[in-house]
């Protein structure tokens, strides 16, 4: 009896078991980066301004420039609670080949606040469009949709300084969609078919501690660490879309130091 049960064993692991491909988790090393930005605010009138930026960020340790980008935006206050925006960044990443691929972003947000005495609460929703160059579309959208979602709280200490923390959650709409069956025996993929711009995950938490410093009515400074949570799904398929040979996501804990400068006018 015995014999024959371990003969049922045998015969059964050597049958591919299948299952939907969910992909397997990738725990990555954590960094050391640094973000250095500089801000243009202009006053237009009562509540409306105009915005430009310019950032670049380093990582790995701060030993790599990999990122620089440039924005404009408009913002309206309506009332003391409520504030709309929208705007455009351009976006210089340098993939791992080394080589810089720009993007397009343009986003509209939206935050509603609330004041009490030296406490300031307030959540701001920003959807954004992203437009990149991919090499593979069956790996990347290259019409990136999302919604980032933060939590900050502020005092005002006195008239120069004002810290402050977030937390900013962020959810991806559109990611490609994967069908496959993944075989055991094999550790393999098969019956691979691309199932479209359609996976939605949460993908990123950040959360960040600072103080802004102001030193008159034009110059101001921030200073602040970011810690940075990511999950992003990372798959490898063949250019013709027809092989699906590893489906992951790759986890990593980053943390940033970073100062910011705003000149208003």
């Amino acid at each position: 009896m015995r014999k024959r049960l371990l003969y049922i064993f045998v015969i059964c692991a050597a049958i591919p078991s299948v299952a939907r491909a969910q992909g397997t988790d990738n725990d990555l090393e954590s960094e050391l980066g640094a973000r250095v930005s500089i801000t243009a605010d202009k006053k237009i009138s009562q509540g409306f301004h105009w915005t430009a930026e310019g950032e670049a960020r380093f990582s790995d340790n701060l030993s790599e420039f990999g990122r620089y980008q440039f924005g404009t935006g408009l913002t309206y206050k309506i009332n003391p609670w409520l504030k709309i925006g929208g705007g455009y960044t351009l976006i210089e990443k340098k993939n791992s080949d080394g080589e810089w691929n720009p993007r397009h972003r343009v986003y509209g947000d939206i935050t509603f606040s609330y004041k009490t005495g030296p406490w300031r609460f307030a959540i701001k929703e920003r959807l954004q469009y992203t437009r990149r160059e991919v090499g593979n579309a069956y790996q990347n959208n290259p019409n990136l949709l999302g919604l980032k979602s933060r939590f900050k709280v502020s005092y005002k200490a006195s008239q120069t300084l004002t810290p402050y923390g977030y937390v900013e959650l962020r959810n991806v709409f559109n990611d490609p969609s994967v069908n496959a069956t993944w075989n055991t025996a094999t550790q393999t993929y098969s019956d691979y078919s691309f199932g479209g711009y359609d996976d939605m995950y949460f993908n990123r938490l950040r959360g960040s501690l600072g103080v802004e410093w102001k030193l008159n009515p034009h110059n101001s400074f921030d200073f602040f660490v970011l810690g940075d949570w990511c999950r992003d799904k990372n798959i490898d398929t063949n250019k013709e879309g027809t092989k699906l040979k590893s489906l992951t996501y790759d986890r990593k804990f980053n943390t940033s130091i970073g100062i910011g400068y705003t000149f208003s006018f």
